[in-house]
Order: structure tokens, then sequence, then C-alpha cells
């Protein structure tokens, strides 16, 4: 353990529970997919499948990012049921926008399981929540505890600031997120866990941010081992980062009268079972020659600039080319890929990275 990390007493970690949960009560936020205390006394109770959406969408994602696509769905899937019936081509393309488009495949995957398996109910355990396909250790913890009242231990990414400040955590993520989660652990209110863990996670997103946190506002500022020490924003302490790397590769956009040749990637890797472009393998040196793994001859053109995309361990660099098929190409069959509507791109599930890539293919248009 670490030398600063200790336990709180019986009587503190009693108080910190009361106060976190009183400062919840009035000053939590309130979030469209939030039953909070005052719901609750006009008879509102937590939905799973709200619940069990929002949370995934949240994953790699801001609230008010999250939001909108949460109510799309909520509208056009109105039930866990709905959503397994849906055509998985559907799901991608009303979540393409939202990244980690695993979790978009998963979460079709797990309402089938819960319809399928389960009779349209979530489970209501932690433990029975995690064999569900895309569901983790937080994910888990957090619907059982919000929706069906177990006293579970939840830590996302702002737990986990909250909690190595309150103990000074001295060990560096990702290494100091075991020791993290127990010393959360030993502070989690059995009595109201789905309060309380929200209240932790409204207390860090709020108050106890990555810079210039409030702890004049704090109601765990006097509990507070970095507070008492004068350096909360040196918590939690991270390794270096590493030095993004690059992968490089070439798209080929193929017009033909007011559409666009798709190609549907593999289900595995990134951006599995997704729309793009015929292309190259993302390799870690630059093509010198992409126009040689044109998918078929055509009078491919080199558009100006390139594509850069950041995903979340590499930087990609896209060589774009383009190129105009003749009339009536769109009526036959193009072992390549599906001719698309331009008019009507949207209803494809195309991710941010070729979104970009149509743009500038477009923007070369003669």
């Amino acid at each position: 353990m670490d030398k600063h990390s200790s336990v709180k007493s019986v009587q503190e970690t009693r108080d910190m529970r009361a106060a976190l949960l009183t400062w919840y009560d009035t000053g939590g936020r309130s979030l469209p997919w939030r039953i909070r205390p005052e719901d609750r006394r006009k008879g509102r109770a937590a939905d799973p499948y709200a619940v069990w959406l929002s949370e995934i969408m949240l994953q790699q994602t801001t609230t008010v990012h999250a939001a909108p696509y949460w109510e799309k769905f909520l509208e056009r899937f109105p039930a866990v049921e709905d959503l397994a019936r849906a055509d998985r081509d559907e799901v991608l393309a009303m979540w393409a926008g939202l990244g980690y488009y695993a979790r978009a495949r998963n979460l079709h995957k797990c309402a089938l399981s819960v319809t399928q398996d389960w009779g349209g109910i979530f489970p209501k355990t932690e433990a029975q929540l995690l064999t569900l396909p895309g569901i983790g250790p937080y994910t888990a913890a957090t619907i059982a505890a919000i929706c069906y009242g177990e006293a579970t231990n939840i830590v996302d990414g702002n737990v986990e600031r909250v909690i190595s400040r309150i103990f000074a955590v001295q060990a560096a993520l990702p290494k100091a997120r075991a020791e993290i989660r127990r010393l959360a652990g030993t502070l989690a209110d059995p009595v109201r866990p789905g309060d309380y863990g929200q209240a932790l996670m409204d207390l860090g997103a709020t108050l106890c941010a990555p810079q210039s946190p409030k702890c004049g506002l704090c109601v765990w500022r006097k509990n507070c081992a970095a507070f008492k020490a004068g350096d909360p924003q040196t918590y939690p302490k991270k390794t270096p980062k590493k030095k993004q790397p690059k992968r490089y590769g070439a798209v080929f956009v193929l017009f033909s009268e007011g559409h666009v040749l798709l190609q549907r990637r593999a289900d595995n890797g990134l951006l599995g079972g997704m729309m793009g472009f015929p292309g190259t393998e993302w390799t870690s040196a630059p093509l010198s020659q992409g126009l040689a793994f044109a998918p078929e001859p055509r009078n491919w053109e080199l558009c100006a600039g390139e594509i850069k995309h950041v995903f979340t361990h590499f930087n990609l660099y896209l060589q774009v080319y383009r190129a105009e098929a003749p009339c009536g190409a769109i009526k036959e069959v193009n072992a390549a890929g599906d001719w698309a509507d331009l008019s009507a791109i949207k209803d494809y599930a195309l991710p941010t990275v070729f979104a970009k890539v149509l743009r500038l293919a477009q923007k070369e248009a003669p």
C-alpha cells in the first residue's frame, strides 16, 4: 500500500457518506437518464434499459455529446426488445459519430442476449450483468446499484480522480487502479448505493476537476489528503504518455451519377462492421505509391492534401484518390462494394474518418 494511502475510520467514513449524499440531494446534476431522489419520491424508478444505454454511450464520450444520441435511440427503440429486433446496420448507422464502434456491435449483441436469455429484463445483480456482451465492471456496478439497489463499488474516471486525491495515492495510473478501486470500496455507501455512486461521479465532474478543482466548495475537503498537502492537481499521478505512433494508408472514392461506392469492413478490428471505402491496410510506413493498391483500373486522381484522424492509440494519415465511373455503373454489381445514394449518405454507418474522406473527395470534384 502507498505510504500516504490509508483507510478512513468508521466514523469518518460515515460522516463522508452523509456529507456527500446531502450535497447530492441539493446540488447533484440532473441528467436525461437519471432518476434523482426527488423523482423517486414521486414514484419514478430507474429504467435499466435507459441507464444501460446511457452508460454505453458515455464510455469515451461527454455527457453533452451523448445526450442527443440517447434520446434518438430511445425514440427509435423504446424498449430493449425493439433494439434487439433492429437490423444491425441501422444501429451502426445511428451510432455513427459516437466512435468506438465495437460498442455499437456489442450494444446490439447485448440487446439480443437480454431479450433471448433474460426474457427482456436486465439481470439484477452485478455478477449476472457482467455476463452480458459489452458490459464491464463499471457498467455492471452502475446498473446494479442505480436500478436494483445492490451495494456495489462504482469507479469511473471521475471517481478515480476523487479517490486518488482523498487518499493521496502515490502510485501512477494505470498501475494505481487496483489500489484506487480498493480504497473506493471502503467508502461506498451500502444504504443508498445508486445515489452515492452518482454523487461521487458528480463530485469529480463538477468540483474535483482535473485542472483548477473547486476545493472551497467540496464537502470532502477536510477529508482530502491532497487538499491538506496543497497539491490536489498532482493527483492522480500518471505514467508519462508515449508518443502516438503513426499509421498510413490510401482510400479510393468512386462516384457515379450521384452515388458513391461503399465497402463494409470486416467485423473484427477497428471500425469493424462499419461502412467505408476500398483501401489499403494501415501500415507503420508511409505509402510511396498508393495508386498501386487501387481496387480496379480507373482514372484515379490524387486529392490535394491528406486526411489526418486521431484514434486512441495512433494517428492515421490517408491519401485519398477519387474517380468517376461511367453512366450505368450503379446498375451493375461491383465486387468492391455497394453503391450508396449521396443524398441519403447519413443513413449509412459512415465513421467520422470516412466522412472526412468523402468531404475531401467531393471537394476535389471537377
